[in-house]
């Protein structure tokens, strides 16, 4: 499975090889506040049930939705970067998580999945920021997109932090709930807005082959 729609999920306490290997790399150990900290790339989402986990994303234009149940005790987040996809088809297309309308419906119905109700889903979306020279606004159009798709089905988002023109690097507790959201300075900003601007343009031209570490650098 390729980084680009790549699936993490523990469902209970083992990790499995392919786990292991999958989250080589991007899932490391925090001495100080001894939690296991996974990053989560642009086409990726994570669900986990482990109070050690926290998840780590670099968002500019793109947005993230971190949702959590917490009678289950379960959550995770999804990182999108374009708002839909028309073909309603997102079963084995590599490219379907970069696109927010598959990103939440993948990420809602893992969560299911793993013991969640859509009544208890506690609901948080970030990003969305205008971090690119284009004119296409696509920051503005992700942010108005999550929240109409949480107003259609019926979800309620709890706290957002949508929008602006800086990037920002988020860090979310799925069993807690809690996030701790830091706004990126402007030689950041000039760096990610690069970066998405040259992934938008290979998401265009072809499917990539194997994990792509956008944001590799701000961890």
């Amino acid at each position: 499975m390729t980084g680009a729609a790549a699936l993490r999920h523990h469902d209970d306490l083992r990790d499995s090889a392919e786990n292991v290997a999958a989250l080589a790399g991007r899932r490391f150990f925090d001495a100080a506040t001894s939690m296991w900290t996974v990053k989560v790339f642009p086409g990726e989402f994570y669900v986990t049930r482990k109070a050690d986990e926290v998840l780590l994303t670099v968002l500019g234009s793109c947005v993230s939705a971190c949702i959590r149940d917490s009678v289950a005790g379960v959550g995770g987040m999804n990182h999108f970067m374009l708002p839909h996809h028309d073909s309603g088809i997102w079963g084995d297309d590599l490219k379907s998580t970069r696109f927010g309308n598959f990103a939440m419906e993948k990420l809602i119905n893992e969560l299911i999945k793993a013991g969640c109700a859509r009544e208890r889903m506690e609901i948080k979306v970030f990003g969305g920021g205008n971090v690119t020279d284009t004119g296409n606004a696509i920051g503005s159009e992700n942010s108005q997109f999550v929240l109409d798709y949480l107003k259609a089905e019926g979800l309620r988002c709890a706290a957002q932090d949508l929008g602006g023109s800086l990037p920002r690097r988020i860090l979310y507790y799925p069993t807690a709930g809690r996030v701790i959201r830091r706004l990126l300075g402007t030689s950041e900003r000039i760096a990610v807005g690069r970066e998405e601007n040259e992934y938008g343009t290979r998401l265009l031209s072809q499917a990539p082959a194997g994990d792509i570490e956008l944001f590799g650098g701000t961890a």
